[in-house]
């Protein structure tokens, strides 16, 4: 890629497995795995799963959370500081992740209504949780 505009490239998540997590994002919410042949191969420190061409999540195993030095205090908060990660979801996939979580037995919230986020309002949403407690907001716009 080389438009270098300002764009959100990936988010960190702290999970106890790394591999069920990336099969979790794979199976529940249809994301594609990025490494995982890597990383239990041990040559790569986590695997990934794509949220689209340009977006990433890394699913980084809690053990490397006390490596975490470059910023004091990283240790200690393993991700905890972080209230949630939002998808915004075309309607239809919206709808069909909700279905797909509750056949799964995965807990969601009531909806919520024209929250505020990075295009306005989004019409509706919800909140799930991922194995490890990761919070995701789950919302379409149109």
């Amino acid at each position: 890629m080389t438009d270098n505009s300002t764009r959100l490239d990936h988010v960190v998540l702290w999970v106890s497995d790394p591999a069920a997590s990336a099969a979790f994002y794979q199976e529940t919410l249809g994301l594609a795995p990025v490494r995982i042949t890597e990383f239990i191969a041990g040559e790569a420190p986590c695997p990934s799963v794509r949220v689209n061409d340009e977006t990433i999540l890394d699913l980084m195993p809690m053990t490397m959370a006390e490596r975490m030095k470059t910023l004091p205090g990283a240790a200690e908060s393993a991700g905890h500081p972080v209230n949630h990660v939002c998808l915004s979801l075309p309607e239809a996939d919206f709808h069909g992740l909700r279905t797909h979580l509750e056949e799964q037995d995965v807990p969601v919230s009531d909806y919520s209504y024209d929250s505020f986020g990075a295009r306005g309002k989004a019409r509706r949403s919800f909140y799930f949780r991922d194995p490890d407690g990761n919070v995701f907001e789950a919302r379409h716009y149109g």
